[in-house]
């Protein structure tokens, strides 16, 4: 059964490297095109799109799609591999259905449904990785559930920050529409409206990272107890043991 999801792991890495590339490609033949002042290259629907911005998620999704298995390699962690899957799958619903395919304008809420997916995975990540810390032998550490908890959800919440930050730059610099402050038609919204996505965005982000570390405090919890409840029990020193030995020393010495 290992052997078959390791297999999965394989095919989804390389389904969607392929699409990357595929996309990537695609992007710039539409950049040339376009600067040639030639007709410009259609999507599937026919529909005109923006190259750049296209070619820019495809490059980052390449080097974010190698990060887990670079982070195996250098800090000797297991990533399991639905956690893997889920990873990946992610990027491509993020950049190939939602940036090449226009799944962000032509799926209602795409785009919500991806913040609420990425603090849920975000938050999942902080909890693992503090777990791992504070369960390693070499890392002295003894944190409470509740503040591994916390650390967990500000840390999803701090790169949902960071993610806002990173497409209002794009967005200033290179002229694209990431945080949607633009209509369709090239309307520009204003006000609150022009927040809208910002705001939806990070309100997202709050409760789903909210929701995932809520639920790994939980399980730690349970874990701790059970481990309360099963090492005294098992231990050599339990405090039952040690009330007999003590009871047979004392009746010895009388004796």
């Amino acid at each position: 059964m290992k052997r078959y999801k390791s297999r999965i792991r394989v095919i989804v890495t390389y389904a969607v490297l392929c699409s990357l590339i595929v996309s990537a490609v695609y992007a710039i033949a539409g950049i040339v095109l376009t600067a040639m002042d030639k007709t410009p290259l259609l999507v599937f629907f026919g529909q005109e799109r923006d190259y750049g911005l296209m070619l820019l998620q495809c490059l980052l999704g390449l080097v974010v799609l190698f990060l887990p298995g670079l982070l195996e390699r250098r800090c000797k962690v297991v990533i399991e591999n639905f956690v893997y899957i889920f990873f990946v799958a992610f990027l491509y619903a993020a950049i190939i259905l939602g940036e090449v395919h226009d799944f962000y304008y032509k799926v209602p809420h795409w785009d919500t449904l991806l913040h609420a997916c990425s603090g849920v995975m975000l938050g999942a990540i902080g909890v693992s990785a503090i777990d791992i810390l504070n369960n390693s032998k070499k890392v002295k550490l003894n944190l409470s559930a509740g503040f591994m908890a916390l650390f967990s959800f500000f840390f999803a919440v701090a790169l949902g920050a960071v993610w806002e930050i990173y497409e209002y730059s794009m967005d200033l610099f290179f002229g694209f529409n990431m945080q949607r402050y633009k209509m369709e038609n090239g309307g520009q919204l204003l006000g609150q409206l022009a927040l809208y996505d910002t705001m939806k965005d990070l309100i997202v982000d709050v409760l789903g990272a909210a929701a995932i570390c809520t639920i790994g405090y939980i399980m730690i919890k349970q874990k701790n107890k059970k481990n309360l409840k099963l090492v005294p029990a098992a231990g050599l020193n339990s405090p039952q043991k040690l009330t007999a030995k003590v009871n047979k020393a004392q009746k010895a010495g009388v004796n």
